[in-house]
C-alpha cells in the first residue's frame, strides 16, 4: 500500500506541479485536462483547460492534484494539514525547505531541532502547508 496525498487547487494545478518538480527534483508523469472528458461527463466551457489530474513522481514518492470543480463551490485553501517531506540529508532538507518558501511564507525556520538534524514549516506560494524533517544521524 501507497498513501498518497491529492491536493486541490485553484485553477492553478500545472504550474503548482511545475514549481514542485523543480523544488524536488521529480518529474510530471501524468496531465489529463477537464476537457478531455468522454461527451456523457460534461464540463462547464470555463473548466476545459483546467487540470482534472496531475502526477509528480519524486524517486519512489507520489504526489497527486486537479484544479477544483467550479460546480463543488468557492475554492478554500488546505486548512489543519501538511504535505510532510522526510530527507536524509539535513543540506538537502534545507534546500527543499528554501525552494519551496519562495513566495511563500515560512512558519517555522528550518533548524536543528530536539528531535530533529533539521525541521521547518511554511505555505507555499500555492496556499500549500509544508512541514520538512530530517532526522537526527544515527
Amino acid at each position: 500500500m501507497q498513501l498518497v496525498a491529492y491536493l486541490l487547487f485553484d485553477g492553478n494545478a500545472e504550474e503548482a506541479f511545475d514549481f514542485y518538480a523543480r523544488c524536488l527534483g521529480g518529474k510530471v508523469t501524468r496531465l489529463s485536462r477537464f476537457g478531455e472528458a468522454p461527451p456523457e461527463m460534461p464540463m462547464p466551457p470555463e473548466m476545459r483547460d483546467k487540470v482534472m489530474h496531475i502526477r509528480l513522481e519524486v524517486g519512489d514518492a507520489v504526489l497527486m492534484a486537479s484544479d477544483a470543480m467550479s460546480s463543488m463551490g468557492p475554492y478554500e485553501p488546505i486548512k489543519s494539514c501538511s504535505v510532510a517531506i522526510q530527507l536524509d540529508a539535513p543540506a538537502e532538507a534545507e534546500r527543499i525547505f528554501h525552494a519551496l518558501a519562495e513566495g511563500g511564507s515560512v512558519q517555522m525556520p528550518i533548524g536543528e531541532t530536539f528531535w530533529s538534524a533539521r525541521f521547518g514549516m511554511l505555505v507555499d506560494r500555492y496556499g500549500v502547508p509544508w512541514m520538512v524533517n530530517c532526522p537526527p544521524a544515527q
